[in-house]
């Protein structure tokens, strides 16, 4: 059983995400997608294995061993700054979304939480987001 959070209190704090993992059919693919349709900066590949930058948590991309289909995995929410605007770059881009972003949430203070969903090459599925002040 995991302890309460308000119970633990040693001073001890784990840091921000430094990298998540994600697993593609055809790197080269990914890497064009990620990198030339999303336009993550591509920081190298190494054989079957790709890393890019976003905004400081690097996202690994690697194909299964043995070959096969990338296993089921979590949605990566990418923040942007404008929602609508990042739709329409990404959607003449190529970018096929399930549909347009749309409020998700309305937070009491009135700041909205937006969200538009999309898929890799993979059918892997990303999202856009972004929170919107209260007017």
């Amino acid at each position: 059983m995991m302890p309460d959070e308000s119970t633990v209190d040693d001073g001890f704090r784990l840091g921000g995400i430094g990298q998540i993992a994600r697993q593609v059919s055809d790197i080269g693919r990914a890497v064009d997608f990620y990198g030339g349709v999303l336009g993550l900066p591509h920081l190298y590949t190494f054989g079957t294995l790709a890393f890019f930058d976003c905004a400081g948590t690097r996202l690994f991309l690697s194909q299964p061993e043995g070959g096969g289909a990338p296993a089921a995995q979590s949605i990566i929410y990418f923040l942007v700054p404008d929602i609508h605007a990042a739709y329409e770059r990404l959607a003449g881009r190529g970018v096929g979304f399930e549909g347009a972003p749309h409020m998700i949430h309305r937070h009491e203070s009135g700041v909205e939480e937006w969200m538009a969903f999309f898929t890799d090459p993979d059918g892997g599925l990303l999202a856009i987001m972004a929170q919107t002040p209260a007017a």
